[in-house]
């Protein structure tokens, strides 16, 4: 395949973005030798507003306009993207291009002084940035308080090394790739803390009108994960997913038969409803949409109703 001689991939500035850009750059040059890739950082909103809960001010669409934007004009060719943060339907004239294999999709406890989530005292103080995390906290520990925390890793791990919480909840992944598995005390399991649709993996974002790009990134797609991130995402759009609803999706292969789990709850931990399905690779979407009539079938849309409601008339801070 005859490469283009340039390529510009678009990533926010952060030190994890900024791995995950240079992850896919490897990869890219390993296929095109010849071809000349640079990356070009960028500070997203989602970067800059960081007093205020992501719900509060537009979601996580926040963390790729800016890269959508270079698509759109041109400086960039591809933009590289945690697929958890990216919003379950893509602006007209965009598409994802690629999905790479899955890192590890679970939640890590993360601790300077207690080992595991369920041994926290009474009134330990969680900081975590995800309503997902929070309403499966707030149902299984009741007797914890969760407090918001936004800002990259290493501004997270600052404000635990600071005290300001006795712990705190991250992706897994994104410490790894930071070369900080070390202060991962505990890994959530899925019965613990199920994850968010997409965790773990990456996603190559082009503007739809770049088509020549597709072969050339398809070596990249890996198939068994983007099957099951199909599946967890289309359950996440077909229920309005976005980070304003507690909503979990996790999806597993084996040999080819996908296992989906979903979960809508209350922030406050006073309501989680889950679902299960299992279908052929080939049906991921359909599988999707199975699970999220499950959690239908269980009043989850009138749930999702009501907390953006509430979501809508809290005051904004």
């Amino acid at each position: 395949m005859n490469a283009p001689d340039k390529l510009t991939i678009a990533s926010r500035q952060s030190a994890l973005a900024m791995w995950q850009a240079e992850h896919i750059k490897a990869r890219l040059h390993a296929l095109y030798p010849a071809c000349d890739i640079r990356i070009l950082g960028l500070t997203t909103r989602g970067d800059q507003i960081l007093n205020r809960a992501l719900a509060k001010i537009g979601g996580k669409g926040l963390f790729i306009k800016e890269l959508e934007q270079a698509l759109h004009d041109g400086r960039a060719d591809l933009a590289v993207h945690s697929i958890k943060d990216v919003p379950m339907e893509l602006p007209e004239g965009f598409l994802l291009a690629a999905i790479g294999e899955r890192a590890s999709p679970f939640d890590a406890f993360v601790s300077n002084r207690h080992n595991t989530l369920a041994a926290l005292p009474a009134g330990a103080v969680v900081g975590t940035s995800s309503l997902r995390r929070e309403a499966q906290i707030r149902a299984r520990h009741p007797h914890l308080t969760v407090k918001p925390l936004r800002g990259n890793v290493q501004t997270r791990l600052a404000k635990l090394d600071n005290g300001e919480y006795d712990a705190i909840i991250l992706a897994a992944a994104g410490l790894q790739r930071l070369g900080l598995n070390g202060r991962i005390r505990e890994i959530l399991s899925p019965d613990e803390c199920l994850p968010a649709a997409g965790q773990g993996a990456l996603g190559i974002e082009i503007a739809e009108h770049r088509s020549d790009l597709l072969p050339l990134l398809a070596p990249l797609n890996h198939a068994e994960t983007a099957a099951c991130v199909t599946a967890e995402r289309t359950l996440a759009q077909a229920l309005g997913g976005s980070c304003q609803i507690p909503l979990a999706a996790y999806c597993t292969s084996d040999e080819g038969l996908l296992t989906l789990r979903g979960l809508v709850g209350h922030p406050d931990g006073s309501v989680l409803i889950e679902a299960a399905a299992q279908a052929p690779a080939a049906y991921a979407r359909t599988l999707g949409r199975a699970v999220a009539k499950r959690l239908a079938d269980q009043d989850a849309e009138a749930l999702i109703d009501a907390v953006l409601a509430e979501q809508n008339t809290a005051p904004h801070g």
